[in-house]
Order: C-alpha cells, then structure tokens, then sequence
C-alpha cells in the first residue's frame, strides 16, 4: 500500500510517502512545499492547491494521512494554517477518497510510544524505522512521514475523513 503523509503548513507544507508492505515500511520520496512570504495569502494558498493536486496525481497513494491541527497561541498564524489545511484536504480529497487524519499526540504515540516526545525523538524514530542514513529535511518532511508511519502501523485507526 503507498500512503501519502502530509504535515500542513501555510508557509512549508512537508510530504512524506511509504510503501508498507508486510509490515515492512519502504521509504519513497519525501520534501516540502514552500510558499514565499512575498506572495499575497491568495496566491500561497493557490500555490499549495497546484503543488499538492500535482503531487497526489503523481505518487497516486492509495490512502493520505494527514496530521490534526495543533493549536497555536498565535491566532493569525493559526487561521493561515487552518485555511492551508482546507486547501490540502480539499486538493487530496478529489484526487483519492481514502482520506485519514491522526492527532499530533497519535502520531508520537504510534511512532515513539510516548505522546508527549520531542521532535528529536519523533525525528530519530522516523529514521530508525525507515532505515534512512540521514534525518529526513526539513523537520516538516519528518513530521510528514511521522503520519504516513503513524497510518501503515496503526491499521487505519485515525478518523477517516472521507466515506
């Protein structure tokens, strides 16, 4: 099974994918999706529709997983985020119906066994688990594959946002 992680972002929007396989995890390709602070919200959150459909259309994952909202104290910022999220889970939406989201704390807790771990933890562990020879850049990437892993290992048990 290819699933597709997503940690959203209004300026980086991290992508992860992984084949699971018998249990084996399989790393693909991960990355980010940057938008320019110069660009007016508009034109970053059109930026992230075009790169986002793009990407979906080219892995062609079977499921996506896509990581919660954590909320921030900063109101703004956490608007921008929230419309990005709309923006991702709209573009993943028409492409593939099998549409997963996990809490910040499930994805530590699937992939480190503690919900309150560190992004060093989390970080170490996705490289562990996905034997990798280097921490996969930027963070948002890790996090990214944190919830496809959280998603292959946890046998679809994150709310499925699509029926």
């Amino acid at each position: 099974m290819r699933i597709l992680g997503i940690d959203p972002g209004y300026a980086i929007v991290g992508y992860g994918i992984i084949e699971s396989e018998s249990g084996k995890l399989i790393p693909l390709d991960y990355g980010a999706i940057e938008t320019p602070s110069k660009l007016s919200t508009t034109e970053r959150l059109l930026q992230i529709e075009r790169q986002v459909t793009e990407l979906v259309t080219e892995v062609k994952p079977d499921e996506i997983a896509v990581e919660e909202l954590f909320f921030n104290t900063n109101i703004t910022t956490g608007i921008k985020v929230a419309q990005a999220r709309g923006v991702i889970l709209l573009s993943c939406a028409k492409i593939c119906e099998r549409l997963f989201e996990y809490t910040p704390l499930q994805i530590k807790s699937t992939v480190t066994g503690n919900g309150t771990a560190g992004k060093t933890q989390v970080q170490y562990m996705v490289r562990s688990l996905l034997r990798l020879k280097e921490t996969p850049k930027p963070d948002d990437a890790a996090d990214a594959l944190a919830a496809a892993i959280c998603h292959a290992l946890s046998a679809q048990g994150g709310k499925r946002i699509m029926n």
